[in-house]
């Protein structure tokens, strides 16, 4: 189960550019092992360090900027998380600390990814998000209002499905959230047995 998320305030960390794919995210040259582990030092490796190979990190890019050692939040362009549908983006940014992305707009797999790794993909207009980065100061998320704000008086709302904000608020993964159903399963089963006995020949009794 991940982490629940309900309120996050942190500085969120601008990575304003358009079709950031998952190879972008984490190369697949950084892809050492299948687990959810080991894979931080990976994430954004092409921008990241000097040279591919390389664990000098370049003082250019923005994940270096001491200024946001500690953000939780990114600030991204519009088709977050396109290309590979690779799982092993959402581990990276999760391992890394991160806990939000706000965009204009998402690659629906990874979205779907963040999701089930407690991972608030966050929708929201390129002008709220360039404002946001203007203002470079620490945003708060609250996810049951589903609204992002910083400052006393500036905020905007973002939608989510009701299965999707369930399973971040819970920190469930798709498992848990058929568990929470386990009991309507059961009399289902029961009921379908009683109707359709010849389904369940051989089946355990």
């Amino acid at each position: 189960m991940a982490e629940p998320f309900s309120m996050l305030t942190s500085r969120p960390m601008p990575l304003i550019r358009d079709n950031v794919d998952t190879d972008q995210i984490i190369p697949s040259r950084e892809m050492k092992s299948t687990g959810k582990t080991g894979l931080a030092d990976g994430l954004f490796a092409g921008w990241r360090y000097t040279a591919i190979g390389s664990r000098d990190p370049d003082p250019n890019f923005v994940l270096n900027d001491p200024f946001y050692a500690d953000s939780q939040i990114i600030l991204a362009g519009a088709n977050f998380g396109c290309g590979s549908s690779r799982e092993h983006a959402v581990w990276a940014l999760a391992e890394y600390g991160f806990r939000a992305v706000i965009a204009p707009s998402f690659a629906p797999i990874f979205a779907g990814n963040c999701i089930r790794n407690g991972i608030l993909p966050a929708v929201l207009e390129a002008d709220a998000i360039a404002i946001i980065e203007e203002v470079d100061c620490p945003a708060t998320i609250d996810l049951a209002a589903q609204k992002i704000s910083i400052g006393e008086d500036q905020s905007w709302s973002f939608p989510i499905d009701d299965e999707a904000k369930a399973m971040l608020l819970e920190g469930l993964d798709a498992i848990d959230l058929s568990l929470k159903m386990i009991e309507d399963i059961a009399a289902w089963q029961t009921a379908d047995r009683a109707k359709r006995p010849w389904i369940y020949l051989g089946a355990n009794q």
